[in-house]
């Protein structure tokens, strides 16, 4: 299910910005997954981190050959040797490890964080060893569902960005943030959209 601001987000971009409106008309049969479960966002977020979405599906996929439903138990008994077959680095697997005891010990309260500001999970989540802001954006825009998350460091948008932008010359920050601020308060549907326009596998971190 689509979050309820997304098809209002939709209209509001395509008329505060023609670049993203014809993007969004060229992939206008996609919508976003949202996720149900925190703990797979997040591992699934960490596996993905500095490499490609497809080596991540690839990676991810070799885990659930391990176990068909992940869940942070599952992961904390399987052995760092048979983690680091299916491709995950040894740091990797520390933090998969270490994601998984804050879940089993419920030293993470997700449920607790709905009503907290973005810049308020964000902090959270970027105290648990392996997450940093990223990660912490990738978690808000596929499970929290919040509306405008522009992740600044991601790959995908930077390239996204550049190529409608800039006519493929390299863009910085502080050039996406001025952009972004056209499309606020549906910053993720903007950067979602984004995404699209440049990798045709799903973008489901």
């Amino acid at each position: 299910m689509i979050p309820k601001y997304w098809n209002q987000a939709i209209k509001d971009l395509a008329d505060a910005d023609s670049i993203l409106k014809t993007v969004i008309e060229e992939k206008a049969q996609l919508n976003i997954k949202m996720k149900r479960d925190p703990f797979i966002t997040l591992a699934r977020a960490i596996v993905g981190q500095q490499i490609s979405v497809k080596a991540a599906e690839t990676i991810w996929g070799r885990l659930l050959v391990l176990e068909s439903a992940l869940t942070p138990l599952k992961i904390k008994n399987i052995s760092e040797r048979k983690l680091k077959t299916v491709g995950l680095s040894s740091r990797k697997v520390e933090y998969l490890k270490d994601l998984a005891h804050k879940f089993n010990t419920k030293s993470l309260d997700v449920d607790s964080w709905k009503i907290l500001k973005d810049t308020e999970i964000i902090e959270k989540l970027i105290s648990v060893r392996g997450i940093g802001v990223w990660t912490a954006e990738m978690f808000l825009i596929f499970y929290m569902g919040r509306p405008n998350v522009l992740p600044v460091a991601d790959i995908g948008l930077q390239r996204a960005m550049s190529l409608r932008y800039k006519n493929g010359i390299s863009i910085t920050k502080s050039e996406m943030e001025s952009i972004g601020k056209k499309w606020m308060p549906w910053r993720t549907v903007a950067t979602w959209y984004l995404w699209r326009s440049i990798d045709p596998i799903p973008v489901e971190y």
